[in-house]
């Protein structure tokens, strides 16, 4: 390859590059997520009557509705594991 030959490949390069980096930044500027368009939003507190809801409260019972758990399925070891010692 001569000198000459060398310059084309230096110039194709550069050019497929500069064309690649414009490509990469039409296509972020078309799917990108950024407006002028729209006003910024501003999140603040935001009082309970202007989002019409309402509050009810309610007293949670004394105890528990379930004071004991106890499984409805129960399993054996298989042999070749250690024994489980109860308490």
């Amino acid at each position: 390859m001569n000198a000459n030959q060398q310059k084309r490949v230096k110039l194709l390069s550069a050019v497929i590059g500069a064309s690649a980096v414009v490509a990469m930044g039409a296509l972020g500027v078309i799917f990108g997520d950024v407006s002028s368009a729209e006003p910024a939003q501003v999140v603040g507190a935001v009082a309970p009557q202007a989002t019409e809801q309402t509050v009810t409260t309610t007293t949670p019972p004394p105890v528990p509705l379930t004071s004991v758990a106890t499984p409805s399925v129960t399993a054996t070891t298989p042999s070749g594991f250690m024994p489980v010692t109860k308490p």
